[in-house]
């Protein structure tokens, strides 16, 4: 089956997205939202879209869109999945899907009852590198997993105009970048015994920093991400046998190493294009066998997510003026 894309919000990783989109076979990209017409006819022209609508309404509206991929900051996701989903679309909505449970609750409803897919687009659960890292793990390449340690953080000048800094917009290094390190801590070992997580806040009252401390029972895991200063962006993993090192930029990683003793062996998986690609083809295989989730990133794995990062975001004080 083919697959027509709507595209709404045309940021830069929208730019990402429809580039990987012209390299899955089956997928076209056939409509273009912005709330600015010029834009979307710009953006258009740019990627070969058969449609560009100046109001996020008109393209949701458009009956030939089989699925509506949202890329707008994170305070608007709610808002645009659910008129999208209102209008009888699936839907791929960039992470994270909403700002709280109860919005990631509000969603999972509706496509419940809409009986239409509705998928966090976490493209990192889909990279082939994280694959067989799971795969890895499971298998006890390393023997037994006792210790991760995951960061993402990159220096950013705080200015209050961006959507980095803006609470309105649910801006923050938890939302945004923290939400990595806690998928792949959540992904290898589920739901933590406990958590301890500190942070800095900003003038505006948004997290500048953040450190967490999972507790297993049986082992740890430290996260940290941040917005003011550069880190190596690798995850590590540390077990009884031997360690598992997910290179950098792990969260869209070519390569991971497995070191035991003194022997270091690097395992090469390169992505399609950027690695949008990935998710592409999930929803593409999730919809036509009529799925309303994916069981590799479920509705489950979406609440369960927020549900740490709300507990996070509680500890370090960030809470947004819109909740």
């Amino acid at each position: 089956m083919g697959l027509k894309w709507g595209i709404l919000g045309l940021g830069k990783i929208a730019h990402h997205f429809c580039k990987d989109i012209l390299l899955v076979e089956g997928s076209e990209l056939y409509a273009v939202g912005s709330r600015s017409l010029e834009k979307a006819n710009y953006f258009a022209q740019q990627y070969g879209a058969n449609q560009s609508y100046g109001s996020y309404q008109d393209l949701v509206n458009d009956s030939d869109i089989d699925i509506i991929y949202i890329a707008t900051p994170h305070d608007s996701h709610l808002e645009y999945a659910m008129m999208a989903m209102e209008a009888g679309k699936h839907v791929l909505c960039e992470k994270p899907i909403a700002v709280n449970y109860d919005q990631v609750s509000q969603l999972i409803q509706t496509a419940q009852e809409k009986k239409v897919f509705l998928m966090e687009a976490l493209w990192t659960r889909f990279n082939p590198v994280i694959e067989k890292v799971i795969s890895e793990i499971k298998n006890g390449a390393i023997g037994i997993p006792t210790y991760l340690n995951s960061t993402f953080s990159f220096y950013n000048d705080i200015d209050p105009a961006s959507r980095l800094f803006d609470p309105n917009l649910a801006g923050g290094s938890i939302l945004d970048v923290g939400l990595y390190p806690v998928f792949l801590c959540y992904t290898l070992f589920g739901m933590p015994q406990s958590i301890a997580a500190t942070g800095t806040l900003s003038e505006q009252g948004v997290d500048l920093q953040m450190t967490a401390l999972l507790d297993y029972g049986g082992g740890s895991a430290q996260l940290m991400s941040g917005l003011q200063a550069n880190c190596d962006m690798t995850s590590k993993i540390y077990g009884t046998e031997g360690q598992l090192i997910i290179d950098s930029r792990w969260h869209e990683a070519q390569s991971y190493q497995i070191k035991k003793s003194d022997k270091n062996v690097t395992y090469k998986h390169p992505t399609i294009g950027r690695g949008y690609t990935h998710e592409i083809m999930e929803c593409m295989k999730c919809i036509e066998n009529k799925q309303i989730q994916s069981s590799k990133w479920s509705h489950q794995d979406s609440l369960n997510l927020i549900s740490i990062l709300d507990e996070i975001r509680r500890q370090v004080g960030v809470v947004y003026p819109f909740e």
